[in-house]
């Protein structure tokens, strides 16, 4: 059997028998048992948690809530363009890892290990977060434990979670996720009826768009202030869309992944875009934005705007259900962490750019070395519980911040150039088992976007200048260029020329 690694400057038949014997026996020790509802829930549980619960308050303050809802919505269809590249390149070749791997293979060795990671490092430090957060979310019930007792209690169970074979840890993230999914319809029947005249305020339509109004300036005054506003949902509402991507790591354990994959695809953006933009257009009708618990700096369910919807409607027993869902919400994220680390330290060890020791299996498929050594990162989260040490964990969770939108970024320029490959062998896009829509045109959206919101991110520091807020708010740039420029001076790879593009890895012909 050739090596994968090979370049090949066509698909030959014996290519095809290769694909067909990886999906039976998992890419290099990776087994394909998830199927496709666990992509589904795998991409809500890390999408679903406090950028929705939370951030979305913040925003609306800032914002207003036309705002709000307008910027959700635009960032939707820039995650759309996204997704469905990622669909037509992961149906087509399903291995572990997806876009960090077509990042080396189809364009640069060099692009792959920047990309791959920063992304990992994102995953893995964000794990830390969310065992704090969850301390944090149990201290709104009890002060009795210290929050590193709650740290330690769920790095343990979350770790160990990751050793079991992969199909068990899609079961319990199918149940873990279907708690969030139930409490947003739930919020969001919730949200109408306390419009329609069910709470203590009586009917309230649209009387929070009039007074104060549906657009808050931010930082400056005017139209151009109302304008930086809205700018500056893009980058919270691209963090709560984060994770939607990782439809495509699970791709290398899936089961009949021609299949599976558009379908996880499709349901995840469609699930996600829909719950999203329902839940903040029913906080933004039924909140003020310039209500005073939208300030609020907690990390526990008295700062969500559920719960403050809820309290000026007179609803006093809703705090402590969004407290135990929030709770959920960042125990099933921190999860999905864990795996979604693992993976991409897996493929990246797969390619080359990580130690082999990485991509070590046990025979339940589990990459036990990269589960491991991902675990260990969610260990920073004790840095919280000293001052010096909770600001030296802000700063790593600022490189996390827009890793997303360059993931996203480059996504969008594979599926560029996978298409330019497809047309330099004559191969037919309707020949795929999945074809994104309106292309190329969609992907160059896609692309020119994510640039552009991930260079102008911290625009407001340009406005009024701080050094320290400077790099706070480029840190993720700056360490995706130093990773970069490292790999290019060491080993000096160039860009994987058209005719040498591998389309064979993980295929199959089902």
């Amino acid at each position: 059997m050739a090596d994968e690694k090979t370049p090949r400057a066509s698909n030959e038949p014996a290519t095809e028998k290769k694909g067909a014997e990886d999906v039976e026996a998992g890419q290099s020790g990776l087994t394909r048992s998830l199927q496709g509802r666990h992509l589904q829930f795998i991409a809500i549980g890390a999408t679903f948690g406090t950028g929705l619960f939370l951030g979305t308050g913040a925003a609306l303050a800032k914002a207003g809530p036309a705002s709000l809802l307008i910027g959700f919505v635009f960032i939707g269809l820039v995650v759309y363009s996204v997704m469905v590249a990622l669909g037509e390149m992961a149906a087509y070749m399903p291995v572990a890892g997806a876009f960090t791997v077509y990042a080396s293979r189809f364009v640069d060795p060099t692009l792959g290990f920047a990309m791959g990671w920063i992304y990992w490092f994102s995953w893995s430090i964000t794990f830390g977060l969310e065992l704090t957060a969850a301390g944090l979310i149990i201290q709104y019930w009890t002060q009795a434990v210290n929050i590193g007792v709650w740290i330690a209690i769920f790095w343990v169970i979350f770790t160990a979670v990751n050793f079991f074979p992969v199909r068990y840890f899609g079961e319990m993230e199918m149940w873990f996720s279907s708690i969030k999914v139930v409490t947003v319809i739930g919020f969001i029947i919730f949200g109408m009826c306390i419009n329609a005249g069910a709470g203590d305020q009586g009917y309230i339509g649209f009387r929070y768009w009039t007074y104060p109004g549906a657009f808050a300036e931010y930082v400056v005054s005017g139209a151009s202030g109302k304008f930086v506003g809205f700018w500056s949902v893009l980058i919270t509402a691209g963090f709560s869309y984060q994770g939607s991507e990782l439809v495509g790591i699970g791709a290398g354990e899936t089961e009949n992944p021609r299949k599976a994959i558009p379908q996880a695809i499709r349901w995840t953006f469609w699930g996600n875009f829909v719950l999203f933009v329902g839940t903040v257009f029913f906080i933004g009708i039924n909140i003020p934005y310039d209500n005073a618990d939208l300030q609020s700096t907690a990390q526990n369910a008295s700062a969500s705007p559920l719960v403050i919807v809820a309290k000026l409607a007179g609803v006093q027993v809703l705090p402590d259900i969004i407290n135990a869902v929030l709770l959920t919400a960042v125990l099933s994220a921190a999860s999905s962490d864990v795996y979604s680390s693992t993976r991409i330290l897996y493929a990246l060890a797969d390619e080359g750019l990580a130690p082999a020791v990485f991509k070590k299996t046990n025979r339940y498929g589990t990459p036990y070395w990269s589960v491991a050594f991902c675990s260990l990162l969610g260990l920073l989260a004790f840095l919280n519980l000293s001052q010096n040490g909770e600001t030296v964990f802000t700063w790593l969770l600022n490189i996390t911040a827009v890793a997303g939108f360059i993931v996203w970024a480059l996504i969008n320029t594979c599926h560029l150039r996978f298409m330019k490959v497809l047309q330099s062998r004559g191969q037919p896009r309707s020949s795929l088992p999945y074809v994104a829509p309106f292309q190329p045109y969609l992907s160059w959206f896609g692309l020119f976007f994510n640039i552009l919101i991930l260079l102008t991110s911290g625009f407001t520091v340009f406005i009024k200048w701080n050094t320290s807020d400077f790099f706070v708010n480029y840190v993720s740039i700056l360490l995706f260029i130093v990773l970069y420029l490292g790999h290019k001076l060491v080993f000096r790879t160039k860009m994987v020329k058209i005719e040498d593009i591998d389309l064979s890895m993980g295929r199959t012909e089902i």
